[in-house]
């Protein structure tokens, strides 16, 4: 896909927050919102602001803007807008989720998570393996920060009842095969539960073409408000017993996960992202940050060791890196300074550092399509005068 598919000036037009001396690398962490997500937010509580059930206006706006939260989710996942369940962010939902199966489970049984994971991947699992004595086993990565299904393949038992894993690397832009992930859990008969967050903002998402059980990501990461939407099989959110206080209700199925009242003015800045994104084109965002990608690894100067793919083959384009001589805290403080927001550290992603050898993490580096050729540049620019 040529860049020519996206003109990148019109999509900056749509971001007030753009319109300053800072260039954003951290979408990682966050991405920006365009204007139209931080006016939906702001109409809904000028104009419609209400809990549910109310017998007059606003409530039934409300209502009628709930049902299209779910639709409007539907249609970013991939599935149907009763297996949709909104909380506060991923972690939170994940903690909620795996405390919900964990009813289902007995000491003994196993889990599978991977050394590329985010830990909100991992430590939920880990917590409830320490309540319900039960085996978390972790699949190891390759040297070049692949996942290693062969390795995958030998945790797997007929007493794994989860594999858990993302479908991209929020540390350093990896990508796994989550349809064959999926097809192995399901030999073993475990369940596939992915972790979509890195991903979302990247690539298109349809979780009945792979298969997968559960999938959670968050939309503060694709230009929307801080939120936590999850995906689950009807047949899960039927058979599970969930957390709930007595009155609430059980239909929709999705809607039986979510505790208390809904941020219903951060579902009307959803539904604005994902109208956001559906106007860009997935596939026109897909190739131009494809391009920028590969500007940024050509350009890379010797002094920074990148820690993970050297293409923009098998990954997205987030990048990791250290440089010779400079701490990543050194290195993003200056850039910082300079008017470059980069992280450092080891973005909660603490296993795929232990396993590169960073115990201080590194400098990270996060392209999203509002990024421009001219920034890019600039940052190689600054990282070759460090």
């Amino acid at each position: 896909m040529s860049a020519v598919a996206l003109d990148v000036s019109a999509v900056r037009r749509r971001f007030s927050a753009l319109d300053r001396p800072l260039a954003f690398f951290d979408g990682p962490g966050g991405t920006q919102v365009p204007d139209e997500v931080i006016e939906a937010i702001a109409g809904y509580l000028r104009q419609s602001n209400a809990n549910v059930s109310g017998p007059y206006e606003t409530s039934r706006r409300t209502e009628l803007l709930v049902d299209e939260a779910r639709g409007a989710a539907g249609g970013f996942l991939g599935c149907r807008p009763d297996q949709v369940v909104f909380g506060a962010n991923m972690t939170t939902l994940n903690f909620a989720l795996t405390r919900t199966i964990g009813r289902e489970l007995s000491a003994g049984d196993e889990i599978v998570v991977t050394r590329l994971d985010h830990d909100a991947n991992v430590s939920p699992w880990l917590e409830l393996a320490r309540d319900l004595d039960l085996v978390v086993r972790f699949a190891d990565i390759r040297d070049d920060t692949t996942l290693d299904l062969d390795d995958l393949a030998t945790h797997l038992s007929d007493r794994t009842r989860v594999v858990a894993y993302p479908w991209a690397s929020n540390a350093v832009g990896t990508l796994v095969d989550v349809a064959r992930v999926t097809e192995l859990a399901h030999e073993a008969g475990a369940l596939a539960w992915v972790d979509a967050v890195h991903f979302a903002p990247h690539g298109p998402i349809d979780v009945e073409a792979i298969g997968v059980d559960v999938l959670i990501c968050s939309p503060y990461k694709f230009f929307g408000p801080h939120l936590g939407v999850a995906f689950a099989r009807s047949e899960l959110l039927e058979r599970w017993r969930p957390y709930k206080v007595r009155p609430a209700a059980d239909e929709p199925l999705g809607h039986r996960f979510e505790t208390g009242t809904l941020p219903h003015e951060l579902l009307a800045g959803f539904v604005a992202a994902c109208e956001y994104v559906s106007s860009i084109g997935m596939d026109a965002i897909v190739g131009y940050e494809r391009e920028l990608g590969a500007r940024f690894l050509s350009g890379l100067p010797e002094s920074c060791r990148l820690h993970g793919l050297p293409t923009m083959e098998g990954r997205v384009p987030t990048f990791c890196f250290t440089v010779e001589g400079l701490t990543p805290l050194e290195v993003a403080t200056r850039l910082g300074e300079r008017g470059f927001a980069v992280w450092r550290g080891n973005y909660y992603a603490v296993e795929v550092m232990e396993r590169l050898g960073l115990p201080e993490g590194g400098v990270r580096a996060g392209i999203v399509h509002y990024n421009t050729d001219e920034e890019v540049d600039a940052l190689l620019a600054e990282l070759r005068a460090l």
